[in-house]
């Protein structure tokens, strides 16, 4: 009983650390793209944000599942105490990042023109695309490096090379599109279409940090993996002379392993690139001008998904970290176990998504504005989508964490299978939103949140059915649902109220934001929403105790 709580809170504080890692990623990367489109405008957005649906899904293909497969197996081999077969785990899965990584890399550099002018039809993302393609070789190989840590049990080093990754991601990102974006309106001076090559230069340039920050990252988890090796040497030769699996027995089980991963983060994440080919297409038969459908594009992605994806990015980190754990107790068939992680993850990720939900919706006009100075011209527009679509934070939070928590209980092809419905009915949406209603960009955000439904459903009886796990509802998503729409109802009135008083937007939304995470807080002690426990396992959770205590709230 003991160790099961260790383990349970180990796994809880290893989830933190990967989550505080992500949002701090996601901040920096938020950060970023507010001078990168401010400089590059919403058309740049737009080219930017096409080559990377092309880049996201090739790195999907090659290499983005190896990460969490490497972590299923080699977390497995360690807690059998198999040290050597986890090494040999890292070497396999090298050599297969490398050779699908570079594989990859070379299509997106060679197929640019293709993916851009035939498919995504938008031409002038091909720079953006040849920037962005050495990238998929280096982050495939990062990819299993960290996921060898995580099957170790830590995630620090993935953490903290997330974090450096962005860093240098963003110092170059801007500084780079500032260069290119002043040198591509001389490329267009010459060309006679300066807005344009401006805007994709300013793209390039942008991916450009990507490339760079990958490079840093790599080198710091090269350099803890140097560090780390004497330590691994010394618990192999621990183990004696015990029989491994021939090398290539080991690649079978890992392309075993990827597969039914792969296929399952590849159909879920491809929904972004088949939404903008297939929207750019029906936008262009019913007869909307170029410029018109990039900056819709562009809003939508540049604005609307970038904020949408900060709190997503929790999910992200929490299924991430949530797998190593529930194979080792489904591994013991500690069922009771499993099915106590399973809850555990959900309502931590709903006590986040909600108020992230409601904060999203009721503060966006401002957040565009202070954010997006730039384009004031389209903030209707981008305030609107969020006001539609704010709702994704949600049920992308659940369907994203499900995913992970399937695939820890050895379940890998049902998300495969969900995915897969969730696809085709979400692009069959789309298709009746934008010619049959007209909806045009709204047709996305809808049909965009409609697939993480479907995914929230489908996956959720896939849980119920291979773990006998039953969410408990009330503490889970009735009270953090209440206590977000009081907090959301005194955010507005509080930045009204501040409005009118100050005049300052900026000003006005710090005060709501503070004043949102007070009472949201208060309401979820009051409601018994958190209990105790719950809230030592946060970070600083010991610290919050006292102060609630204090308070006379616990």
């Amino acid at each position: 009983m003991g160790k099961s709580k260790k383990s349970g809170s180990n796994f809880l504080v290893q989830g933190s650390i990967l989550a505080f890692a992500s949002i701090v990623s996601r901040i920096i990367g938020l950060l970023y793209r507010i001078p990168l489109t401010n400089k590059i405008g919403d058309i740049g957005n737009s080219y930017y944000s096409s080559a990377f649906e092309v880049y996201s899904i090739m790195l999907l293909i090659s290499s983005y599942s190896l990460p969490i497969a490497v972590s299923k197996l080699v977390s497995t081999q360690v807690a059998r105490g198999k040290r050597r077969m986890g090494y040999q785990i890292l070497k396999c899965s090298l050599v297969f990042a490398i050779i699908s990584g570079l594989l990859f890399a070379l299509i997106v550099f060679f197929g640019a023109g293709f993916f851009a002018d035939i498919y995504l039809k938008t031409p002038n993302c091909i720079f953006a695309l040849r920037v962005l393609a050495p990238a998929i070789l280096i982050v495939a190989v990062l990819g299993v490096i960290r996921g060898f840590f995580q099957g170790l049990g830590t995630m620090v080093p993935s953490a903290v090379s997330q974090i450096i990754e962005q860093i240098v991601n963003a110092i170059i990102s801007v500084w780079a599109a500032y260069v290119l974006f002043d040198y591509g309106i001389k490329i267009g001076n010459v060309l006679g279409d300066p807005a344009h090559y401006s805007a994709a230069y300013g793209a390039a340039g942008g991916t450009l940090g990507t490339s760079m920050g990958s490079v840093a990252a790599l080198l710091f988890m090269v350099f803890v993996f140097a560090m780390y090796s004497s330590t691994l040497k010394r618990q192999m030769l621990r183990e004696g002379k015990r029989t491994i699996e021939p090398m290539k027995a080991t690649f079978r089980v890992l392309i075993i392993t990827i597969i039914p991963v792969l296929l399952s983060t590849t159909i879920y994440n491809i929904s972004g690139f088949i939404d903008n080919g297939v929207y750019k297409h029906l936008a262009y038969s019913l007869g909307y001008a170029t410029d018109e459908i990039d900056v819709w594009w562009g809003v939508y992605t540049g604005k609307y998904k970038l904020m949408i994806n900060v709190p997503i990015s929790i999910a992200s980190a929490l299924a991430a970290s949530s797998v190593p754990a529930l194979t080792a107790s489904f591994g013991r068939g500690d069922m009771k176990d499993v099915r106590r992680k399973l809850s555990s993850s959900i309502r931590f990720i709903m006590v986040i998504a909600f108020p992230c939900t409601v904060g999203l919706a009721v503060l966006a006009k401002p957040i565009f504005t202070l954010l997006f100075p730039g384009t004031l011209d389209t903030l209707e527009l981008a305030s609107n989508m969020m006001y539609v679509g704010a709702a994704a934070v949600i049920f992308y939070s659940i369907s994203t964490l499900s995913n992970g928590l399937l695939q820890g209980i050895n379940r890998l092809k049902v998300p495969v299978v969900n995915a897969a419905i969730s696809l085709v009915a979400h692009v069959i949406l789309l298709v009746v939103l934008m010619m049959g209603f007209k909806m045009n960009i709204y047709a996305v955000v809808i049909s965009n949140m409609f697939f993480a439904i479907m995914m929230c459903i489908l996956n959720n009886i896939a849980l119920v059915r291979y773990s006998g796990y039953r969410q408990e509802i009330i503490r889970t998503f009735i009270i953090p649902c209440i206590c977000s729409a009081i907090m959301g109802l005194a955010t507005f009135l509080v930045y009204k109220g501040m409005y009118v008083l100050c005049s300052n937007n900026a000003a006005s939304m710090v005060v709501s934001m503070i004043v949102a995470v007070i009472v949201y807080g208060i309401l979820m002690l009051v409601f018994k929403g958190l209990t105790e426990n719950e809230i030592l396992k946060f970070p600083k959770g010991a610290v919050l105790v006292k102060i609630f205590r204090k308070m006379k709230l616990l």
